[in-house]
């Protein structure tokens, strides 16, 4: 199961309701596949709300490849940034360089900015495994928590390494 060591419990357990307090953080999110990355944008909210911030914004594009240049200008405005998309697996090459460019972009954005980008770009065989993913009610997984809790505890983690 994917699930299997997520630290989503250790997190919730050590982040407590003021741990993102006057941090800035933003969410890019696809408007492709939107019945499930709505609901990763409301549990991703939700959870940096109760983590202490007090305003998220949402930023949407057309769909999970565009991610990465919108990240790309909004990462110097943000602490950090949370992506949000789907990416269905389709009877041609078109999943693998999709999910290719995303991760890469993502990936490269973040180290060049040394800032956190918490990575919830789905990618799935079917659709069924992006509803067990996305928090829906039975849901195993919950990505918009899970990368809200991520980027706030990279975002303390970072801090931690300025003071020493």
């Amino acid at each position: 199961m994917s699930g299997e060591g997520t630290p989503l419990k250790l997190l919730s357990k050590e982040l407590g309701s003021s741990s993102a307090k006057g941090r800035k953080i933003a969410i890019v999110a696809a408007s492709w596949h939107s019945e499930i990355v709505d609901i990763m944008i409301d549990h991703a909210t939700a959870e940096l709300q109760r983590l202490g911030l007090e305003k998220v914004e949402v930023f949407r594009v057309p769909g999970s490849f565009e991610i990465p240049v919108m990240a790309a200008n909004l990462i110097d405005k943000y602490d950090g940034l949370i992506t949000l998309g789907l990416v269905l697996r389709g009877e041609t090459a078109h999943f693998e360089y999709v999910c290719s460019g995303v991760t890469q972009g993502i990936t490269q954005l973040g180290v060049t900015s040394k800032k956190p980008i918490a990575f919830g770009v789905l990618m799935c065989e079917k659709l069924a495994q992006a509803i067990d993913r996305n928090g829906s009610d039975g849901a195993s997984e919950d990505k918009g928590v899970e990368c809200a809790q991520a980027v706030i505890a990279t975002l303390i983690a970072i801090d931690s390494i300025k003071v020493s």
